[in-house]
């Protein structure tokens, strides 16, 4: 009986934390909104803005990755290596080539942990290429694809999304191209899960045009 009305509870204080949400204070709009990523019907999504270079990236690395695992089952999760600098494009083509390669999930974190705590210096080819050959990528493998032209497009539309977001720093946090919210926003990094299940449930309440 003590876990049905904890879990009624819950149920009740989710739509009681939507509403008080205030735009401009846990989150702003997006504007003009862009467009799905997926362009999947019926569907929302949650895109991170991320940078490997970024200590708040990897503080935040674990809290949305637990949100996503989690997730509901209609919400997409997206990552996209933020670009503001010509600097941060080695990482972001890094982040590409493991994608197009499929195996995003042997680098993601190693890489992370590589920049943050052993403070490697992965910011030109050669660099990162000794890098993907310790995680187990042939070198062949990473000297076609690194620039590639599917990479080239994938670091472009990167480079574009992180001016139409309206982001000035990362981490942030999309929510179906119409919101957005980061640490600063939210109040703690800890609390953006809460703020983007706010938004989404604040999201799929909105009437459809």
């Amino acid at each position: 009986m003590k876990k049905l009305v904890v879990w009624l509870m819950a149920l009740w204080l989710v739509p009681m934390f939507a509403l008080a949400l205030e735009e401009g204070v846990e989150y702003q709009r997006v504007l003009p909104p862009v467009p799905s990523l997926t362009q999947a019907p019926g569907r929302m999504e949650v895109v991170e803005m991320f940078w490997y270079g970024c200590p708040h990236c990897f503080h935040f690395e674990p809290i949305i990755t637990a949100w996503a695992s989690h997730r509901p089952n209609n919400v997409d999760f997206i990552r996209v290596p933020a670009i503001f600098r010509a600097d941060w494009d080695p990482l972001a083509r890094a982040f590409y080539t493991a994608e197009v390669l499929g195996v995003l999930d042997r680098i993601h974190e190693p890489l992370f942990r590589a920049v943050q705590d052993q403070h490697r210096k992965l910011d030109n080819d050669d660099a990162l290429r000794a890098f993907f050959v310790e995680q187990g990528i042939t070198a062949d493998d990473f000297n076609r694809t690194f620039r590639s032209f599917v990479v080239e497009v994938r670091l472009n539309r990167a480079r574009d999304l992180t001016k139409r977001y309206g982001i000035d720093g990362v981490p942030a946090i999309i929510v179906n191209g119409t919101y957005r919210t980061s640490g600063t926003l939210a109040g703690a990094l800890e609390k953006i899960p809460s703020v983007i299940d706010a938004l989404l449930q604040q999201e799929s309440a909105r009437p459809m045009p």
